[in-house]
């Protein structure tokens, strides 16, 4: 199984998934950590040459629902495709969705340290606070 985190530098999750240059990705065996890489995110609205912008689709639509965001967020998905989790501070509901639609468990911590964030969910000890968050 596989983990990705997203951080700026390799030790926080990143608050705000759109922001992260980075995926921690942690390759989990029979409980344990067997593998650590850093993947530059090469998508994104921070990544390497990528711009912020999203489109309206509708007045009070949430953030990241329209078709350009959505081809965005099913790239990102792509570059962590052998992943099966990803783990974030926060992201907008139509990243949220687009992952969750690429088939990854796709969780919202206020864990601010990567190992504990690892840790809590190797011991099933994460919560996920999106419904919190957006309800």
């Amino acid at each position: 199984m596989k983990v990705a985190i997203v951080t700026s530098d390799g030790d926080y999750v990143d608050q705000h998934f759109g922001r992260a240059r980075y995926y921690k990705i942690y390759e989990i065996e029979d409980g344990k950590i067997v593998n650590v890489e850093m993947r530059q995110r090469g998508v994104g609205h921070h990544a390497p040459g990528q711009t912020h912008e999203h489109q309206a689709v509708e007045p009070n639509a949430p953030h990241g629902t329209d078709a350009a965001s959505q081809d965005k967020h099913a790239q990102m998905a792509v570059e962590i495709s052998d992943c099966n989790v990803l783990i974030a501070g926060g992201m907008g509901r139509g990243a949220y969705d687009s992952f969750k639609a690429a088939g990854l468990e796709v969780i919202l911590t206020d864990f601010s340290w990567i190992e504990e964030a690892v840790t809590a969910y190797m011991e099933n000890k994460i919560e996920n606070l999106y419904e919190k968050r957006t309800h």
